[in-house]
């Protein structure tokens, strides 16, 4: 049975991350639980504030002396009533506060379960406590890795995406408005369009959904993070790239070619944005089986990759051999990444060879660096953020996923169908109509309005139990 169809059921679930803590806390939350408390504490709670009492065992005595608190339904997380026992955040004392809420609800409320993952969010977003936008960056802020993610994702959960998404649906609303008023009056409908400037409205939001996706894609950055792969020939200075960004000793380093011979993964943030670095072995052709095995995992990873640094060693600069064999990486590179998947060229070894310039069309444009002093660190790590589309809104950014891009692209192309539809040499207005019906449920797919019950399920199911 789906989480959808038991939602009336009333459930139970430790609300604290696994393990000792300071405080734990056990969450119960469904319809008509004011009898259950009485049963559980023996004794009645006054709504929204703290009570400090025992909690008792089934003989009376006291499992623990803690926090009880009361929400009566609307005006809690998930909208139906809430019962919060805090308590000491041992593993054993939450254990066996779950179990006693269990024992009691056998007489007092039958029904009670333990919650699924992501339940009490789920139901705070069935009861119109957040629209799923919201829910989602609940999690989004739990999982956050950076202070930037942190804060975006509190952007969301406090509205600020669903404000943007339901100004676009307001306004779209409106033009539909227009649109299909004008259904029943074929004869005037394009002189009436026209006076209403539906064309002007219609760019209008195509402008607005463009500055909204251009906002959502930095959200994204901050949620998912880059990955970017560290590539090139052995002993160029892969490894000593990835420690110099990291700030720490990740990846063995020595002068003998092929000592990398798997990958080597750390996260870095740069500007609030985790950049996922990896380090892969160096690419050549090699008699050695366990090299073989990790140039085959590194072009895995050049393949998944969202940015590549195709790093050159500056000393061997002059090295007709090691020029080839570049070429033929960078050869590799074309056909391996995708059109829309970035890679740069960074010559390192600038302490080495401080006179020499890197070869080719490079030339003073060439990004240069040493991993062993850190100079040039600093214009790559701009260089990658650009490279990838980060771009620092000064009014803030809020958390967006994939899904929500997906959306908005979706959007972007009904509307643009839309407009083809109103400047064709004869306007056919019941398929323009259409088009902005279609616009409008993918908007409403971000915020809750318009999606399916498996989404739903998808959604949620990537909570953590208790939230």
């Amino acid at each position: 049975m789906s989480q959808l169809a038991r939602h009336d059921d009333p459930i139970a679930a430790i609300a604290t991350a696994p393990g000792r803590g300071a405080v734990g806390i056990v969450r119960v939350s469904g319809q008509d639980l004011a009898p259950f408390a009485r049963a559980l504490l023996g004794r009645e709670l006054r709504p929204r504030e703290a009570h400090y009492l025992p909690f008792p065992d089934a003989a009376g005595d006291a499992i623990d002396r803690g926090l009880a608190l009361w929400f009566p339904a609307p005006h809690s997380y998930t909208g139906e009533d809430v019962l919060e026992l805090q308590a000491h955040g041992g593993p054993v004392v939450l254990q066996l506060l779950l179990a006693r809420c269990m024992e009691v609800a056998r007489a007092a409320l039958p029904r009670l379960r333990l919650a699924e993952a992501g339940e009490f969010t789920e139901r705070a977003f069935l009861n119109d406590k957040m629209d799923l936008a919201q829910a989602e960056a609940v999690a989004d802020l739990i999982d956050a890795s950076t202070e930037g993610a942190a804060r975006s994702a509190a952007r969301s959960l406090s509205g600020a995406f669903s404000g943007e998404v339901h100004g676009l649906r307001d306004a779209l609303v409106h033009l539909r408005m227009l649109v299909e008023a004008t259904l029943d009056f074929p004869e005037e409908e394009i002189d009436f369009l026209r006076k209403a400037d539906a064309r002007g409205q219609l760019s209008n939001l195509q402008n607005r959904v463009a500055a909204v996706l251009g906002h959502a894609r930095q959200g994204a950055l901050l949620r998912e993070g880059i990955a970017v792969v560290i590539a090139g020939q052995p002993n160029v200075g892969k490894s000593s790239l990835l420690n110099a960004l990291a700030g720490a000793e990740l990846a063995i380093v020595t002068p003998m070619a092929g000592t990398t011979r798997d990958t080597v993964r750390q996260t870095i943030q740069i500007e609030g944005v985790p950049l996922h670095v990896i380090d892969t072995a160096g690419l050549r052709e090699s008699a050695d089986a366990v090299e073989r095995i990790g140039i085959e995992r590194a072009w895995e990873q050049i393949a998944r990759a969202d940015a590549v640094l195709f790093l050159h060693d500056l000393t061997r600069g002059s090295d007709a051999a090691y020029l080839a064999a570049d070429a033929q990486i960078a050869a590799a590179l074309i056909q391996r990444l995708a059109p829309a998947v970035p890679h740069l060229d960074v010559w390192n070894k600038s302490d080495a060879a401080p006179d020499a310039m890197p070869p080719g069309a490079h030339g003073a444009q060439a990004l240069t660096l040493s991993a062993q002093t850190g100079e040039g660190l600093a214009a790559l790590r701009q260089r990658l953020l650009r490279t990838v589309g980060w771009e620092a809104l000064p009014e803030g950014v809020y958390m967006a996923r994939e899904r929500h891009l997906q959306a908005l692209r979706g959007v972007q192309e009904h509307l643009a169908q839309a407009l083809a539809r109103l400047d064709a040499p004869e306007p056919a207005l019941d398929l323009l109509a259409e088009e902005l019906r279609l616009a409008q449920g993918a908007l409403g797919a971000i915020t809750g309005e318009f999606t399916a019950d498996d989404l739903l399920g998808t959604i949620f199911s990537q909570f953590c139990i208790g939230k």
